[in-house]
Order: C-alpha cells, then sequence, then structure tokens
C-alpha cells in the first residue's frame, strides 16, 4: 500500500457497482510532466554516486516511542561495503527530524542536509572493498498518517478498550519518514535488528523474529527483532498495542513454515476463524502458483492493525475487520470476491511480488501492484476452478481508468498509473492466455521467484524473462499495455470480398496473438500486425466474426 497512486486499495471508489483497485488517477497527466518535480524529488529517486558508492549490508534501528507525546528517539547503525573509493555518501532522513548526531569510529561525523537528504563526509576516503559502519542519533516528532496506509507516518490510535494502538505504514513516501536509511528501493539491507522500546504493558511486533524482550529502568519494554533475510525498507515495521498472539504450522513445499498471529484481545476468537479459513489456502494456491513462500528463515505472520493492511515482510498488516471481500465488498463485482478475505489474500501475495521480486525503481511498482493483484484469480482458481478466478479477473476491469501510463516516471521516486492493479492483472492473464500453456505458465511465474528470488529488478529484466521463457513475442504487448495508456484497437474491414484484420496500438509494429472465431466456433489464435491481413479462419465475415473478449482487453472495431 502506498501513498499517492497505490492509495492502496482504496478501492472506495464506488459508482454504482464497487469498483476494484482503483487507486487515484486523477493526478495522472502529472506523471508525465518532469518539470513538476522538485530536486528533493530527484535526491529522493535518483541513484547518484553517493548512494551507488555503498551497499548496505546491516542495519540495527534501535527506537523510543513516546505514545503520549507522538514522538520518536533512538538510532540506526548502517554496516556497509564500499563498492567504490568514496569520502561521501548520502543516506535519508525527513527533514522535520532531528540528527542529533552520526557516530564513526568514536567520533561526530559533519554532514549537510538537503530536503530529505543528509550527506556525511568522512575523514579519511573509505577504499571499495572494505566493510565499514557508522551510527546516525535521531529524534523528534514523525509525520502523523491522517489516513494510513493511504498516506505515510505513524499511527496513533487507541484500542476498543482505550489502550494505545500504535502502527507505522510507509510505501511510496519512503521508510525515512520515521528512520534513517538509504531510501532507495535498488539497495535492500541482507539482514536487520528492529529493537523497538514501548512503555510498559504494550507489546511491539516487528518484522522477523523475536529474538529477547527486556524491561528497561524507565518504564519501557524493549521488543528485539531479527530479520534474516533481505528486505526492503518500506517493509521495516512497529506495530504496538496490547496484542495477544496465537500460532500454528504450514507443512510446505521448505519445510515446516511457522505461522503467528498478533491480534487484540478482543479479536481472538474472530481472528482464529478468519485466519484458519484463509491462511493455509493462501499459502497453498501461492506456493503451487509462485513456488515456497520466500522468507521461511523469519516466518509469516499476521499482525491486527489500526489501518486497513500493507505487505509488512513476514509481519503482514491486517485490518479488514475479519470480513471476508475488501472490507465486506466485492473488488470484481462478480461474488467471487466474496468468498475470502482481501487483505490477506493480497498482501500476503505481495510476500511473492514486493518482497521477494522488488522493482528497483518506483516507476515499475506494476512488478510488485500487476502480479500480486492477479494472484487473486490465481487463488479463486486454486479454490474454486479457472473460470472462476478468470470470471473475477475479467471484473476488475471496471476499475481501470486507461488515463495514463502504468510505468510512472523514473529517478523521481513516483509510481505510474493506478491501473497497475487491475489492468496489471488483466495483462497478465492475456499473456498467459497467448501462450495457451498453463503448466508452461505456471513454470514462468514459480521461474520468476526462483531466478530472482530475494533481488531487486527492472522492467527488462522481468519482461524479458517472461518472453524468453515462453518463446512468444510478448515485448510490444507489454510495452502497449504498461508504457501507454491506449488499448490495442482489433480493426475488421472488408476488401474484395475478403475480410481482414489489423491493430490499431501505440507501438511501433505492434503485433498480439489474439483467439477469434466465427460465431458458434471453435476459437482459432491469429496474430494480426499493423497492416491490414487476411483472417485465416474458414468462413468468417465481418458480421460474424467474434474476439474472445472475455480473456482480451482490446477495443474492437468493424470497418
Amino acid at each position: 500500500m502506498n501513498n499517492s497512486s497505490f492509495i492502496k486499495l482504496n478501492y472506495q471508489f464506488i459508482l454504482g457497482a464497487i469498483i476494484l483497485c482503483l487507486p487515484v488517477i486523477a493526478k495522472a497527466q502529472l506523471l508525465q510532466e518532469k518539470e513538476k518535480y522538485t530536486h528533493a524529488d530527484t535526491l529522493r529517486g535518483s541513484l547518484t554516486s553517493f548512494r551507488t558508492c555503498y551497499d548496505i549490508n546491516y542495519y540495527h534501528l534501535d527506537v523510543k516511542v513516546d505514545i503520549d507525546q507522538r514522538a520518536i528517539s533512538g538510532s540506526n547503525q548502517f554496516k556497509f561495503t564500499a563498492t567504490e573509493d568514496f569520502t561521501k555518501l548520502q543516506f535519508d532522513l525527513f527533514a522535520n527530524l532531528n540528527i542529533d548526531k552520526v557516530v564513526y569510529k568514536g567520533k561526530n561525523l559533519p554532514y549537510t542536509r538537503v530536503a530529505n537528504a543528509v550527506f556525511v563526509t568522512f575523514p579519511q576516503t573509505i577504499a571499495k572493498g572494505s566493510k565499514d559502519e557508522f551510527t546516525v542519533y535521531y529524534s523528534g516528532k514523525p509525520t502523523v498518517a491522517v489516513n494510513a496506509p493511504w498516506d505515510g507516518g505513524f499511527v496513533f490510535k487507541k484500542d476498543s478498550l482505550g489502550k494505545p494502538w500504535v502502527a507505522t505504514a510507509c510505501e511510496g513516501v519512503g521508510a525515512s519518514i520515521w528512520w534513517p536509511n538509504k531510501d532507495h528501493l535498488s539497495d535492500e539491507v541482507d539482514s536487520m535488528m528492529i529493537s523497538i522500546s514501548v512503555p510498559k504493558g504494550l507489546k511491539d511486533v516487528s518484522n522477523g523474529r523475536l529474538r529477547k524482550v527486556t524491561p528497561l529502568k524507565d518504564g519501557y519494554t524493549r521488543f528485539d527483532w531479527f530479520v534474516a533475510n533481505p528486505i526492503n525498507n518500506y517493509d521495516v515495521v512497529a506495530n504496538i498495542g496490547d496484542y495477544t498472539h496465537f500460532s500454528d504450522t504450514y507443512d510446505g513445499e521448505k519445510g515446516k513454515l511457522s505461522l503467528d498471529f498478533w491480534v487484540l484481545p478482543a479479536s481472538l476468537a474472530k481472528a482464529k476463524k478468519q485466519f484458519a479459513e484463509n491462511v493455509k489456502p493462501m499459502l497453498k494456491a501461492f506456493e503451487h502458483w509462485f513456488g515456497p513462500y520466500p522468507f521461511y528463515e523469519d516466518g509469516y505472520k499476521l499482525v491486527e492493525t489500526p489501518h486497513l493492511g500493507m505487505e509488512h515482510q513476514s509481519a503482514t498488516a491486517y485490518g479488514n475487520h475479519y470480513l471476508n471481500g475488501y472490507m465486506g465488498y466485492d473488488m470484481s463485482g462478480t461474488g467471487w470476491g466474496l468468498k475470502w478475505d482481501y487483505i490477506i489474500v493480497h498482501e500476503s501475495g505481495h510476500e511473492w511480488f514486493g518482497n521477494n521480486i522488488t522493482a528497483k525503481d518506483l516507476a515499475d511498482m506494476w512488478i510488485h501492484e500487476s502480479f500480486t493483484c492477479y494472484s487473486e484469480s490465481l487463488f479463486i482458481e486454486n479454490n474454486w476452478g479457472k473460470k472462476a478466478g478468470q470470471e473475477y479477473n475479467k471484473g476488475l476491469r471496471s476499475g481501470i481508468g486507461n488515463e495514463s501510463p502504468i510505468v510512472g516516471v523514473y529517478n523521481v521516486n513516483k509510481e505510474g498509473s493506478g491501473d497497475m492493479y487491475p489492468k496489471g492483472a488483466v495483462l497478465l492473464n492475456m499473456v498467459r492466455t497467448i501462450i495457451n500453456d498453463d503448466e508452461k505458465w505456471r513454470e514462468i511465474l514459480r521461474g520468476l521467484n526462483k531466478t530472482f528470488y530475494h533481488q531487486t529488478v527492472t522492467y527488462d529484466q522481468v519482461v524479458n524473462y517472461i518472453t524468453e521463457q515462453s518463446g512468444k513475442k510478448l515485448l510490444p504487448v507489454f510495452d502497449q499495455y504498461l508504457h501507454y495508456k491506449n488499448l490495442p484497437t482489433l480493426e475488421f474491414a472488408t476488401r474484395d470480398g475478403k475480410l481482414l484484420s489489423r491493430w490499431i496500438a501505440d507501438v511501433n509494429g505492434f503485433t498480439m496473438p489474439v483467439l477469434v472465431r466465427v460465431k458458434g466456433g471453435e476459437y482459432k489464435f491469429i496474430t494480426p500486425t499493423t497492416r491490414f491481413t487476411p483472417v485465416a479462419v474458414d468462413g468468417a465475415t465481418i458480421d460474424n466474426i467474434e474476439v474472445d473478449t472475455f480473456n482480451y482487453y482490446i477495443g474492437i472495431l468493424r470497418d
């Protein structure tokens, strides 16, 4: 979930029927106007030498949360490997938070701040290949999210008994909204300790596994959580409340996977029922389609939160009120979306796409959201059959705006259109249809998660992998649906008594196999180009030719 275009699942656009996955698209055209971006956007979104000069290996984030004052204080230790000789590097922390000091080998380092970027200068050259570390001490009042997870920051609420209930959510805006780090998607830390100190009587639930609970002299309790796997910054989370815990295990592809559930005491009975009905069926479906759960070492957790939900790695945020659908609504309008808990399935799907495979640039957030939105139909297919899954997928089209491209603007930390959810999911179903081999399609999805296991990736890596493994000419298809707002249109015309067809599209030389038939007959693939060619279907005329619009989301024109 995130701030601007994810506006994660703000599918609360209900226009007569419940419209799916439609984050706000109103700002669409701004994505194409580079002059609208500021120097701060460039500092946040680009990979300059001040960022690429070091590879982050380990963080120890140690933060005390003063709930009454809505303030935080603490430190983050950076352990890194130099990728080149350098004397200066950049890390990130929002300007409203104070840097108390930056310590290197027992001495304070000089630093400068520009917008939300911090530049540290070392007393001598850090040599390429060397391993080193520094620690940032900071404090202040972090941004409070007004409507998390659609905007980023801290959430300060109270539970039904009046006890504090606090959480963080920061996808899109960035983790540096509450803790100092190298805040760019391309560099995931290899492992991490998260130490959160909270007032006595409350608990913190963060990513990974709980290592230690330490009562402190000042009436606080520190919870130390260790993340053994690489993790992207926006997934790092603090969840603070009067939590109760129950657990289970799942016999998965890599052995026994621990399942841990942290909920408010008043929710315990509902949680046990809802989680039992959804979690193991979800894991069974996604391990079948995508391969083993990617974080066995850190386990799987669901944590009840005061906001709707987020894909926090190994600590999925859950706030769907123990309802099926999306807060009780069916995103597809087909009925299939009310048979399962949307937040459990969708957010857990991100463990494979978003957390295991992470886009290097926010402009390619479609890699996270298109595949995860598509995973919903695969979950349905695993439980109610392929036709049900495809019906759900087709129903998602009601949420597509076609107002701006799905791919955003690179190097300024801006994702593209919210169509990355429904339109991206529909695109992937079309790719599956074109490949026309369900087992090969499953191998491709599993292959993506194996080939790019715990890695950050680019548009080209993902699209080229699918294209090469499928043996199909798919580059024009991905380019049209992801880089342009318009649908390709299949035009039919009659010339000299012959039925012809062609594609009208933005991509030069666009071509895409499509299923057509004579009304009542069997579907057959034809492969039009952007020039009129005969339709090789016996008996087809402009009046009786039918296109498989159940699986293809295209325009159709009969001349």
